[in-house]
């Protein structure tokens, strides 16, 4: 079973489950989970080789979509946020393993393969010396010699482990299967249950293009944009996330 960090709220409503992207982490996702809570109980997981989730071998999405079905059919109901390869792993859960899944909100990312590696990102985090840093501030030095951009510092070192100077993230594994995360599996399955794709005005992850195949898999599927955010929507517009993905939750199911 995926690590799973609770945020109780009222009973009635189904609960949240939310799964992050690549490199990211349940407590990424605290502050959100704790606003969206008010409302129902959240649940954010760490998905496999990441956090305090299970070390495993593959990183393929038809595993991470039964990895979030188990944690799921545990709440007997539930409804499900992914974002990025989160958003990839839920969009195979409600096509192949659909049972007890009410609501599904795929977070800026279309059902479609993509081009851009994050391999330059793993060659960043192990190129820092982690036997020489006793504070995050170093790894985020060592991070920039690197190349890599202020906000993405700041991030990866939330998975480093100072006490035991280690990545909270299966570097090895995550590398070797990276064309498999930048993919998208063949799928022949369709859900029908309610679906809103959410994304940020200025990130280009879901096109127009990508609307058919999205209508096709997703009949139901409903599009917003959160203008001024990006790829990182939740990030980049906090308060404007949360109140999309509440409103979404608490309206009527549609015809």
């Amino acid at each position: 079973m995926l690590n799973m960090i609770r945020h109780d709220g009222p009973d009635g409503p189904p609960p949240l489950v939310i799964a992050h992207g690549l490199f990211g982490s349940a407590r990424n996702w605290g502050v959100i989970a704790k606003r969206l809570s008010k409302d129902r109980t959240v649940i954010a997981v760490d998905m496999r080789n990441h956090g305090a989730s299970p070390r495993m071998d593959s990183q393929s999405y038809h595993d991470m979509a039964a990895d979030l079905s188990e944690v799921v059919r545990s709440l007997g109901n539930a409804d499900l946020l992914g974002h990025s390869m989160g958003g990839k792993s839920a969009m195979v859960m409600a096509l192949t393993r659909p049972e007890g899944l009410r609501r599904l909100i795929v977070g800026d990312i279309a059902p479609t393969a993509y081009t851009h590696t994050q391999i330059h990102q793993i060659d960043a985090m192990e190129a820092v010396d982690l036997s020489a840093i006793t504070r995050r501030s170093e790894a985020e030095a060592m991070l920039a010699d690197q190349g890599v951009e202020p906000a993405l510092r700041s991030f990866f070192t939330q998975s480093l482990d100072l006490t035991e100077k280690r990545w909270k993230l299966n570097l090895s594994v995550l590398r070797r299967e990276m064309p498999t995360i930048i993919s998208f599996p063949e799928v022949s399955g369709r859900f029908d249950g309610p679906t809103l794709f959410l994304t940020g005005a200025e990130s280009t992850y879901v096109t127009p293009e990508d609307r058919p195949r999205i209508k096709a898999l997703f009949p139901k599927a409903r599009f917003a944009k959160i203008p001024g955010a990006g790829h990182w929507l939740h990030a980049d517009k906090p308060r404007e996330f949360e109140a999309a993905v509440a409103a979404y939750l608490a309206a009527p199911d549609p015809v």
